[in-house]
């Protein structure tokens, strides 16, 4: 029966994940339209666009090879799994035994990977512009969430988001200035990874200044649809890593009723909601930086990180 239960709330996560998504993306820019004084579209808005993406008809460059069509697929698929990885409403799930946070890496490495090919396959020169700047920043970003990781690893002893999940509900953490560390760190890394102002502006076309976006103007039809909507379920895997393991107050634990889970959803809900807000504030009162000052923006963190670690590392005794 609890296994039974755990494969049921895995796979109502995968499905809530990609339903909330676009949701957020929607919420995220309703509000900073209004924090500059503008109507905004509808927070349905996304899903509208997604629908018309799938309606149209995929549009392929003569010299794309088979790589540049099943990019999409493999990036979706993977940044999917990854999200389902993550406890969002319950810690309860069937596939806790394998929700690593390195595993979670691994699989937003690949599709980073991927999607840089991607980038290069049809020769274009913004294709390899983003191609390049995006490695650039993934050499920067994956330290310090290596740095993350190892800083939770060692107060929990445990790389597991189920385990930290519980850790961290258990009450025997207290304020820490380390965990403070790694949380601004994360989240420093977070805004690069979705590729936020003020490292990149996901409205903008300029050539001097896009980084995901140059990457992807030769999709089109589903397949650009598939690229956005993984774009739209990694900014929400991020708030969801953040929530999980430095505020996962609310969340239903093992044992917990279906009741408990319910109301995780709720909270989860009610999470992401803040979150938009937090990150519409901060893209609408900052500006975008230029993309040599990335390292330094991408070192701080790693220095954060880094600190973090070392504060735990010591005040254990390990």
């Amino acid at each position: 029966m609890t296994l039974l239960l755990a494969t049921f709330y895995q796979i109502l996560q995968m499905m809530l994940v990609l339903t909330l998504a676009p949701l957020l993306t929607g919420w995220v820019r309703l509000v900073k339209a209004r924090l500059v004084g503008r109507r905004g579209p509808s927070v349905l808005q996304p899903y509208r666009d997604l629908l018309r993406l799938l309606r149209k008809e995929v549009v392929l460059a003569r010299n794309a090879s088979w790589l540049f069509r099943s990019v999409p697929y493999m990036m979706f698929t993977a940044i999917w799994l990854a999200a389902g990885l993550v406890p969002v409403f319950t810690t309860q799930l069937a596939l806790a035994p394998t929700a690593d946070l390195i595993a979670l890496i691994a699989l937003l490495g690949s599709a980073r990977f991927f999607l840089a090919l991607a980038g290069m396959d049809t020769g274009t020169s913004f294709g390899g512009i983003g191609s390049s700047r995006e490695m650039m920043i993934a050499a920067l970003a994956e330290p310090a969430m290596l740095m993350i990781v190892f800083s939770v690893a060692i107060l929990v002893r445990s790389t597991s988001l189920a385990e930290i999940a519980d850790f961290m509900l258990s009450g025997a953490v207290g304020l820490r200035i380390s965990l403070a560390l790694a949380l601004i760190a994360l989240v420093m890394v977070a805004i690069a990874e979705n590729a936020r102002i003020p490292i990149d502006n996901p409205a903008t076309h300029l050539e001097l200044t896009m980084v995901h976006e140059a990457m992807v103007l030769e999709y089109s039809g589903r397949h650009l649809a598939l690229v956005e909507a993984a774009s739209m379920l990694k900014m929400l895997l991020y708030m969801a890593l953040i929530a999980c393991v430095f505020a996962p107050w609310g969340m239903a634990t093992a044992g917990a009723g279906v009741a408990a889970a319910l109301g995780g959803m709720l909270v989860f809900v009610a999470k992401l909601a803040v979150g938009g807000t937090l990150l519409a504030l901060f893209e609408t009162s900052i500006a975008k930086m230029r993309v040599f000052r990335v390292g330094e923006f991408l070192g701080g963190a790693l220095l954060l990180s880094l600190l973090g670690a070392i504060f735990l590392y010591v005040s254990r005794g390990v």
